[in-house]
This record gives structure tokens, sequence and C-alpha cells, in this order.
């Protein structure tokens, strides 16, 4: 059959939309998506134990990988490697990953807990601050308990340079500190839990005004070719967050299960995590200005970094809104 020149380009054309639309629902519509638990973060453990994400999302066939992070620091590394879609972290480590080029945004809140203090053993003879300077501190780089710690070192007249920092993920953090390799830990619950419990860790300096937010951040560009799912996400979260304030005795024992810590550690960490907000925006955003301003202070961010457009760069307050 012969075919017109305009009809030909006509029939080409078509196809160029036909293959466009086509690729547009297949980014609508991905198989499978990537996202975190972590013990630091309840409300993850009880939307992976409760099935709440996967029922969300049967109906269009899209499974559910389940990634299990460590810290902050590893969340936002599998991020920013694009093995994670969804990844959960302290609010200012977000954005000191954001700063140092990881594209990613931050969506929603799952806790507003006091999840870090500063830990030493009974018999370390430190009481203070002022007590590190010369010690050996273990730390897990670019988490809220780094941040802490700068931020804290600061406000003692000291930096970074006074200490040795040893680094070490947090679970190693503790151990290092209960068989005397360091003197003192930028501690992160549940783990911080357990040794003030079990081995008599003393919790020497605490704020809870300085631990940021608890925050779920999704890729930039996950966010822009899926904002559907995204919400859909965000609605199943919101269904386990209820369920963890409706069920606290379920949500000590799924705790519980995930870390096998007893009930009395578990108690502890929960007595240090409100669970009672999700939706992010200004008080989330004035915590970590206030944490990236003083970590620009510190030197740990460059002198020139504009802390505010880093900010506003980060948190996305479109998703949470819909979703509920």
């Amino acid at each position: 059959m012969h075919m017109s020149r305009r009809s030909l380009l006509s029939f080409a054309a078509g196809l160029v939309m036909s293959f466009g639309m086509t690729n547009a629902v297949m980014a609508q519509a991905p198989r499978e998506i990537r996202v975190d638990f972590a013990t630091y973060s309840p409300v993850s453990l009880v939307l992976k134990e409760k099935g709440f994400l996967e029922r969300e999302l049967a109906k269009d066939r899209i499974t559910v990988r389940w990634v299990q992070s460590l810290g902050s620091n590893k969340a936002l590394e599998f991020l920013n490697a694009g093995s994670l879609d969804f990844g959960s972290s302290a609010g200012a480590a977000a954005l000191l990953a954001r700063i140092n080029g990881n594209p990613i945004k931050s969506v929603y809140v799952y806790s507003r807990p006091e999840w870090t203090a500063l830990v030493t053993r009974k018999d370390s003879g430190i009481a203070t601050v002022a007590d590190l300077k010369g010690k050996r501190v273990a730390v897990t780089r670019g988490t809220d308990p780094h941040i802490f710690l700068v931020r804290t070192l600061r406000e003692a007249g000291l930096t970074e340079r006074d200490v040795k920092l040893v680094l070490l993920q947090h679970p190693d953090g503790r151990t290092a500190l209960e068989r005397g390799d360091v003197d003192a830990w930028a501690g992160l619950d549940p783990m911080m839990a357990a040794a003030e419990i079990e081995s008599g860790a003393v919790l020497f300096h605490r704020n809870a005004a300085a631990n940021t937010w608890g925050v779920l951040n999704v890729r930039e560009a996950f966010a822009k070719d899926h904002p559907a799912l995204v919400t859909r996400v965000l609605k199943a979260y919101e269904e386990a967050r209820a369920f963890a304030l409706a069920h606290p005795d379920e949500l000590k024992a799924i705790l519980a299960n995930f870390t096998k810590l007893p009930e009395p550690v578990v108690a502890r960490q929960l007595e240090r995590t409100e669970l009672t907000h999700s939706t992010i925006g200004q008080a989330q955003a004035e915590t970590i200005l206030a944490a990236g301003l003083a970590l620009r202070e510190a030197g740990v961010i460059p002198a020139g970094t504009d802390v505010q457009a880093a900010v506003d760069a980060l948190i996305d307050r479109r998703f949470t809104l819909a979703a509920r």
C-alpha cells in the first residue's frame, strides 16, 4: 500500500507520541519500590510488620523491597546510590547530604525524638562536655549524633580537632564504649537506651531541642516521576503511625522483635520518641536551619553555603498534605 509523504510523517509522529505516552505510563507505574526500615524509626517497623504499604500497592501489582538502614548515613548513601527510593534519616543529616550533592527531598515526619545524647561509662571521669578535650569519642559521621556532637563541642568552646574521633557505626560505637576502646560515644537509640539500662552507661549531656526531627526522604527524581506514588507511600505511613499511637503495647512488641532488645530498653526508647507529628513544615525547617547554621559556623559546611536555600530545596511540603 502506497503512503503519501504527509501520511508517512503523520504515522511517524503518532508512533513518537505513542512511545512517549507509553514511557509516561511506565514512569507512573514502577514494578517495585525500595523502602528502608530502621530501629530508630519505630513507624517504619510497624509499616513493614503490618503490610499496609503492600496492601496499598497490590492493586497495581507494585511490590515493596525492604532495606534496613543502620543509621542516617546509610539511608542517605542508599538514596544517593539509587538503591533506595525512600529512606529514613534525621533532618539535619538530610540537609548535610543535600548540601553535599545528594538529590533528595524530605517529605514526611515519622518522629520527634530525643534519640541522641553524649554517653560515657560510669567510671570514665567524664561529667561535662569540656571533659572531652583530648578524649576518644565514637561517632557515626553524617548522622544526627555527629551533628549533635559538633554543635555541643562548639557551645563548650571546642571543635572536632580538640577530641579524637573514632568513626564507627552506631552499634559498634556502643560496643567500643563498653569495652573501654573509647571514652565517650555520640549515642543513638535504641543502642543508647540499651547501654544505659544494661551496662549503666551515663548520658552526661542531653539537649532534646538539638535533636532534629526524624524525616522520610525520597529521591528527587522519583518524586518528580511518580508524585502520585509518593502520596500513596505517605498514606501507608500515616496508617502505620496511627496504628502505633493506638496500640502502644503492640508497638513495643514490634520494636522488641526487630531489635531483639528487652522490654525495658524498648520502653526507654519510646519514652524519648514522640509520634504525634507527621506533616513536614515550618517547625522542621527551623530546626534543620539552626543545625545547618551551627555546622557552617563550626566549619563542617563551607562558609559560603546558603543554608536557608538548601533547607528550602530539601523540604517538599506537597505530598504530606495530599496524603491526608
